[in-house]
């Protein structure tokens, strides 16, 4: 959930780093720092939003052309002043912004104490800048390298030091970091968000590589100090789709988006008059595909509930058998897997870890690895064997609504893919198509006219509510009440509608109210077939 920005050019270093930390505010955090090189390094720390932050820098006039920004979401250590970021060594030569967890941090603490070094955080960042102090001797680049191969764990850093002031430095595992290519200048940054006010030229680190940044350029090192040539992208949206548009907040402005984004993933992809759902990613595995006899997806949170109804589809329409893992579990197991086996990752980032982990060993068995991603040029899109693009631009809120709908969206289409070329009919591809071809309007007329307000006036001060569903809807349940413990801090749970009364029920009373999703489909018709 924390943001990393660094910058290095011609221009003043300030409002560029307050600019792109203003940019990741979405993801949430709980204090915020900044430090500029000019002579000497400059740091400012501050808890609470990034204005209590422009407060601390107030009128002074801090100049600089060099410096890295963050704001932090807690994890080692309460939100503070001290345990914000940037964090320095003993003597405040070398100032490192991290992401991400060291996770033998306390073994190294103490052998560095040991030695005299003196911590003023309790966060597991702060040992870098002590290692880098204890075994620097003259060479940032080659001490840098000397640190990533005893720290463990996860992280995307950028460091600075008054030593080498005219350089960055860069390294990332587990934790995205993007290098945007600027005219005499470059920017850094956990999420593209916060360079495509500069430029939209952008090069992305893999894990396990480091980069030295000058105002000359960049270079690219892999794990073992080889040089690295990497592809300048071009970023396809625009910032203006990262702006609020005159909506409250994103996610409003996101859920309002859907009809677009639904027909933006459809786009192109609905061939009706063949029954086909056209998806030129999987082309190059099309013949592949034919001979798979089970699936596995593996997602985490809203992806997860989008893999759920995945399942549904893929076995009642495509008949393959299906399971849906959570990506978080699934690293942890010893999956049984072969070339028989496609595994389709869903993340809308295209960056989740957990989903990362997942496929690279999912890839060491065999398995086919497909993805469902709206990041275009993240690290799973680029690890996997073929895909699918959500194409419906930046979500910037944390809690997912568009890509939701859209990840549900391309997994319909997948059905009806790999139902063709199986058991499915030309009219049931049809159907199916021209169903989901009406889908955006559908939405549209829904938003337009609905009653959410009301129903929020009326329960807003419960504390505890039960979403209840069958079949597809039951996902959708569980959806739902993610969304409003994620949203609005009420107590919820999603549970399959036949369950409920298997010890559930008991939670039941009048301040404990139940939504219950029940469209008219095949789940309608088999309990009223039941009930005669």
């Amino acid at each position: 959930m924390c943001g990393i920005v660094g910058y290095i050019g011609k221009k003043q270093a300030m409002p560029i780093l307050l600019d792109g930390l203003k940019k990741l505010e979405y993801r949430g955090y709980d204090s915020s720092g900044v430090a500029i090189f000019d002579k000497t390094t400059k740091t400012f720390k501050s808890v609470g939003k990034i204005k209590e932050l422009e407060k601390k820098i107030g009128n002074k006039n801090v100049t600089g052309s060099i410096g890295i920004a963050h704001t932090r979401w807690a994890t080692h250590g309460k939100p503070s002043k001290a345990n914000a970021h940037p964090h320095s060594d003993c003597t405040g030569k070398f100032q490192v912004v991290h992401n991400g967890i060291i996770e033998n941090y306390a073994e190294l603490k103490e052998k560095l104490k040991k030695k005299g070094h003196k911590f003023c955080s309790q966060t597991d960042t702060e040992v870098i800048p002590h290692l880098i102090e204890d075994l620097y001797k003259g060479d940032l680049a080659k001490t840098l390298k000397e640190v990533l191969h005893i720290i463990k764990g996860a992280y995307g850093l950028v460091v600075f030091s008054e030593k080498e002031p005219k350089k960055l430095f860069v390294a990332r595992c587990g934790s995205p970091l993007v290098i945007g290519v600027g005219e005499g200048e470059t920017v850094i940054a956990s999420d593209v968000s916060a360079i495509l006010q500069y430029t939209k030229k952008v090069v992305y680190l893999e894990d396990g590589e480091m980069a030295e940044i000058t105002m000359e350029g960049y270079r690219v090192f892999d794990a073992s100090s080889n040089l690295v040539q990497k592809n300048i992208e071009d970023v396809k949206w625009d910032i203006e789709e990262v702006s609020k548009k005159g909506f409250e907040h994103f996610m409003l402005k996101e859920i309002f988006e859907q009809p677009k984004s639904l027909k933006d993933t459809f786009g192109g992809r609905i061939s009706i008059e063949d029954g086909r759902a056209k998806l030129g990613g999987l082309n190059e595995v099309s013949d592949r595909l034919r001979d798979i006899e089970r699936i596995i997806i593996v997602a985490c949170g809203t992806a997860w509930h989008a893999g759920l109804i995945g399942e549904y589809m893929l076995e009642e329409y495509a008949g393959i058998p299906v399971e849906v893992e959570w990506a978080s579990e699934f690293r942890y197991r010893n999956p049984i897997l072969d070339k028989k086996t496609a595994v389709i990752a869903i993340s809308q980032s295209g960056e989740t870890a957990d989903t990362l982990a997942g496929i690279r060993e999912a890839k060491n068995k065999g398995a086919l690895i497909l993805g469902v991603v709206n990041s275009v040029g993240s690290t799973i899109a680029r690890e996997t064997d073929a895909g699918i693009y959500n194409h419906i631009g930046p979500e910037v809120s944390v809690a997912s609504t568009k890509a939701f709908t859209s990840q549900v969206a391309i997994l319909a289409l997948m059905t009806v893919f790999l139902g063709r070329q199986r058991r499915m009919s030309l009219v049931m591809g049809q159907r199916i198509l021209s169903e989901l071809k009406e889908l955006p309007k559908r939405v549209e007329e829904f938003l337009q006219d609905n009653n959410v307000e009301e129903i929020a006036k009326r329960y807003y001060k419960v504390k505890d509510f039960a979403f209840l569903g069958r079949k597809y809807c039951q996902p959708l349940a569980s959806e739902g009440a993610l969304k409003l413990k994620e949203i609005s801090y009420i107590h919820a749970e999603g549970f399959p509608s036949g369950e409920m009364k298997h010890g559930s029920i008991a939670l039941i009373d009048k301040k404990f109210p139940s939504f219950f999703i029940a469209p008219k489909d095949s789940v309608k018709d088999l309990k009223k077939l039941l009930m005669k």
